[in-house]
C-alpha cells in the first residue's frame, strides 16, 4: 500500500511565561478532542516534557474483540474483521509502518500515536473470556490517535516547540494555534458534585471477597490476586477542574487528560506498564503500599517498616518474578536492575523495582505489550488464573482500570502508564476504582484500608474541584 508521507515543521518559543494547563485551557474550546500529558519528574532531562496534542487526523480503534478500525489522513475509516489475534497484531504493525516522515522534528513524539488499551482487551491478547457484567463505564477496548499538532514544553530548558505534521491536501492552522498559545486569557468553568458517592459493594462485601481471595491463595490456586471495587460520583460542570486538583495534590511521573468527546480519561499514575526505547524494554513493578502521614520522620519509620513487612515483601517478590517471566517472552538478557527501592508519593509509600530486557528493534510494540499485559501488579500470579478469579468475584467489568495509556511511536518506541489513580468521566459521572494485592497472609480489614488509601487523592481532588473556579 502507498505510504503516508508526512513532513514535520516546528517553531521554538521561550516557555517561561506558559504553563501546560494554561495552554490547554486556551486550546480545548477551539480544538475539541485535544489531550494533555505531563510529568512531575522535571529534575531529569528525559522526563521533563509536557505535551498537548491537537487535531486527530489518523488512528486506530478496537470496539469489539474481532473488529477494528483504521483511519488514515484525508481518507474514510477502514473497518476490518479478524478471528486470529496474530493477524490483528500484524495489521497493527502494518498500520504503524505506513507512516513515513521527512523533515527534522525536535520532539520524537510527533512521529507517533497517543491512546490507551483497556483492561478488558486482555481477551484479545490471551485465550481468556471475561464475563463480569458491563456497565456505564465501558469504553472501546483500544483507541489510538495521530495528531496534526503537538505542543511540547521542555521544563528542564524552559522552551516550547509547536510542531506540525504536514500532509499534502491537509489545511494548516499553525499560525492560529501559535496565537492561542500566546493569548493571556484562561477560560475556566465551575464543577459541582451531585448527590453522594456510589459504590458497587460495601466494605463488608469487599472483605468477604478478600476472604475468598485468601482461601484461593491457601489452596494454591494463586500466590497473589488483586481484587478491586468500583466507585462513582455524579457531577455537573467542567471535570477538568478535578484533573487540575489531582495534578496538584498527587504529583506523579504520569499525569494525563485525554478527551474523546463523549468520555474522558484523567489520572495521576505512578507506575509504567511498559517502556520500549532504543531496543530496551523496561517494566517497573510496584507492590507494597503504606499510607503517608505528612510527617517526614514518621514516614521514614513507615518506609523501614514497609521494607521489613513480610506480607508486602512476599507480594513484591512474586510480582517482580512475574515481570521477568512476561518480559522474557519477547526480550533477551532480562535482568532486575533495581530491586525493592522505597519511593515516596504524595499520599502513599511504595516498594518499586525495575526489570529490563533487550528486544529486536523491529519488534511489534503491541506484541510486546500483549506479552506483558495486564501488569501483574493489577492482576496477580499466576496471572491467567488470577484474571479468571477476578472476573468471577468482581461485580463489574474493569473497563479502563488496570489498562494502560500513553505513546506508541511509528518506529516501535512505547511508553505507557498503568491506569491506576485514574478517573473516567462519562455521562456526567466520574468512575474510579481501587484494588489491593491479596496473599495468604492478608488481613481483610487492612486490604479495605489500602483501597481507601489509594483512592484518597482522587476523592480529595473531586472535593477540592468545587473550589477551583
Amino acid at each position: 500500500m502507498k505510504p503516508v508521507q508526512i513532513r514535520t515543521r516546528s517553531k521554538r518559543l521561550l516557555a517561561d511565561v506558559f504553563t501546560p494547563v494554561g495552554i490547554y485551557l486556551r486550546i480545548r474550546d477551539r480544538y475539541p478532542g485535544s489531550i494533555l500529558l505531563e510529568s512531575t519528574d522535571y529534575h531529569a532531562a528525559e522526563n521533563s516534557f509536557s505535551f498537548i496534542c491537537i487535531q486527530p487526523i489518523a488512528g486506530m480503534e478496537m470496539r469489539s474483540l474481532h473488529e477494528f478500525e483504521f483511519k488514515y489522513p484525508l481518507e474514510a475509516p477502514e473497518r476490518h474483521s479478524v478471528k486470529d489475534p496474530q493477524q490483528m497484531m500484524q495489521e497493527f504493525q502494518n498500520f504503524l509502518q505506513r507512516f513515513q516522515f521527512s523533515g527534522q522534528s525536535p520532539v520524537p513524539v510527533t512521529e507517533g500515536m497517543f491512546g490507551y488499551t483497556a483492561y478488558d482487551a486482555v481477551q484479545f491478547f490471551e485465550n481468556i473470556q471475561l464475563h463480569a457484567p458491563a456497565d456505564a463505564s465501558m469504553i472501546p477496548f483500544m483507541r489510538y490517535r495521530f495528531y496534526q499538532y503537538v505542543i511540547a514544553i521542555n521544563h528542564f530548558k524552559d522552551e516550547l516547540y509547536l510542531c506540525e505534521n504536514q500532509i499534502e491536501g491537509l489545511p494548516s492552522e499553525f499560525e492560529q494555534i501559535e496565537t492561542l498559545i500566546r493569548r493571556k486569557d484562561v477560560p475556566v468553568y465551575p464543577f459541582q458534585r451531585k448527590g453522594t458517592e456510589q459504590a458497587d459493594m460495601s466494605d463488608a462485601d469487599y472483605m468477604q471477597m478478600v476472604e475468598k481471595g485468601i482461601a484461593h491463595c491457601h489452596r494454591g490456586d494463586v500466590f497473589q490476586i488483586v481484587l478491586s471495587r468500583s466507585f462513582s460520583q455524579s457531577f455537573s460542570g467542567d471535570e477538568f477542574n478535578v484533573y487540575r486538583q489531582l495534578r496538584s495534590i498527587n504529583p506523579s511521573p504520569y499525569l494525563f487528560y485525554f478527551d474523546y468527546g463523549n468520555y474522558r480519561l484523567m489520572g495521576s499514575s505512578p507506575e509504567s506498564q511498559l517502556i520500549i526505547r532504543n531496543g530496551k524494554a523496561t517494566i517497573h513493578p510496584i507492590a507494597g503500599t503504606f499510607r503517608r502521614t505528612g510527617d517526614d520522620q514518621t514516614d521514614e519509620m513507615l518506609a523501614r517498616k514497609l521494607e521489613a513487612d513480610p506480607k508486602e515483601n512476599a507480594e513484591h517478590v512474586m510480582l517482580v518474578d512475574l515481570a521477568r517471566n512476561d518480559l522474557s517472552r519477547y526480550a533477551q538478557d532480562v535482568q532486575v536492575t533495581s530491586y525493592r527501592k522505597v519511593q515516596y508519593y504524595s499520599h502513599v509509600i511504595h516498594l518499586v523495582s525495575e526489570v529490563t530486557g533487550h528486544i529486536n528493534g523491529q519488534a511489534n510494540p503491541f506484541a510486546v505489550l500483549a506479552a506483558t499485559f495486564p501488569a501483574g501488579t493489577l492482576s496477580g500470579a499466576p496471572k491467567y488464573r488470577a484474571m479468571q478469579l477476578i472476573d468471577q468475584y468482581e461485580r463489574s467489568a474493569r473497563s479502563y482500570y488496570g489498562g494502560c495509556i500513553g505513546f506508541v511511536g511509528f518506529n516501535g518506541e512505547f511508553n505507557h502508564a498503568i491506569m491506576i489513580r485514574t478517573l473516567l468521566s462519562k455521562g456526567n459521572t466520574l468512575y474510579y476504582r481501587g484494588g489491593a494485592g491479596i496473599v495468604a497472609q492478608s488481613n481483610p480489614a487492612a486490604e479495605v484500608q489500602e483501597v481507601h488509601n489509594k483512592l484518597h487523592a482522587l476523592r480529595t481532588a473531586i472535593a477540592m474541584a468545587e473550589q477551583t473556579y
